[in-house]
């Protein structure tokens, strides 16, 4: 079984994963003197084995299939070329069945390797991970490097709102980098689980606040708006916030989820996010924005952005493009992923 609709052969992947290493030669320098140990070796969409990832998560190797299944042959020439660079365990996750599950079974060893928890860092910030657990996805996101970086440097003596907040990478960032006090959202009580650990990893429990919330009510109140609903669904209990304003807020939205509260579509309809956590971002403070959509143009979404600013009064009195780092290579220099820091009169 072939991993590409082109199918290559087991030399092409050998190839394209050396070429890759080859290619982060002073990436993984830098990396190591930048204490990170958790970055992408091989992005296979771009790289040229589509829908093939491979990442070193702290003390291991993570390769993900997502499209189709590693033969065998595949997996052990893999294995060979990545304990080379580094020896460690190599973890492999086949997603490639239509909802992202992880397929494929582990030797008992790298089962309980796999589900245990494991210490990454990323610029001397220690991250809880596991390779294996009751969600889909690796508990810190490689790509979102850059914001984590922004929000640390940008944190000293602020208040910080971290929206959608999975495991508080954000947060966690913002706590190490000096903030006063962080707040995370997320639905996901796992998630902030992890977010909690990360926290104690790093001694900064003091600082960060963890709500297992919806967003949309957490958003509008904080915003100071009436919490709705969709049209004949019964509201379900909610935390109850008061109005408050932030000095950074973090917008980092799933492409789309539905609840009673509301349905967040990052192709058709970022604004009903945006709106309220902007209303949430202090004057002279700064909100980051992100949409993973590969198909929203990054200059028609960022004009959207600004337009809905300046119907609420307000200006972008600056922005500042976050552009992922070289071990997320794209095709033509746009990312899927957009990030944008707006600051606000």
């Amino acid at each position: 079984m072939s991993i590409s609709p082109s199918n290559p052969t087991l030399q092409s992947v050998s190839q394209a994963l050396s070429a890759a290493i080859s290619k982060r030669t002073q990436f993984l320098a830098n990396a190591k003197q930048n204490e990170t140990d958790c970055y992408r070796i091989f992005h296979g969409t771009v790289e040229g084995i589509n829908g093939l990832n491979i990442d070193r998560y702290g003390n291991a190797w993570l390769i993900q299939s997502f499209h189709q299944a590693l033969t065998e042959d595949e997996l052990s020439q893999i294995t060979v070329q990545l304990t080379q660079e580094s020896m460690l365990p190599v973890i492999y996750n086949d997603r490639s069945n239509k909802n992202s599950r992880v397929l494929n079974s582990l030797s008992d060893d790298n089962e309980v390797f796999a589900t245990s928890e494991q210490q990454m860092q990323e610029n001397g910030i220690l991250f809880s991970s596991k390779l294996r657990h009751e969600g889909q996805d690796p508990l810190l996101f490689l790509d979102m490097r850059i914001g984590r970086e922004y929000v640390k440097s940008h944190s000293q003596d602020r208040t910080v709102l971290n929206l959608f907040s999975y495991t508080c990478g954000i947060g966690t960032a913002a706590a190490v980098g000096g903030a006063t006090r962080v707040v995370n959202i997320d639905f996901s009580s796992f998630a902030l689980a992890a977010g909690k650990r990360n926290a104690q990893l790093n001694h900064v429990e003091n600082v960060c606040e963890f709500i297992q919330s919806d967003a949309f009510p957490a958003l509008r109140q904080l915003a100071g708006l009436k919490v709705g609903g969709r049209r004949n669904q019964k509201l379900p209990a909610y935390p109850k916030l008061s109005a408050t304003q932030f000095d950074l807020v973090f917008l980092d939205p799933p492409r789309y989820a539905k609840s009673v509260f509301g349905i967040v579509d990052l192709i058709n309809d970022y604004q009903s996010l945006f709106k309220p956590a902007m209303l949430t971002t202090k004057p002279g403070g700064t909100i980051v924005c992100c949409n993973n959509v590969a198909k929203v143009d990054r200059q028609t979404w960022f004009d959207s952005l600004v337009r809905c600013v300046e119907k609420q009064g307000r200006q972008v009195t600056q922005h500042v493009w976050l552009d992922c780092h070289e071990d997320f290579p794209s095709f033509d220099g746009n990312h899927p992923l957009k990030m944008v820091a707006l600051t606000l009169s």
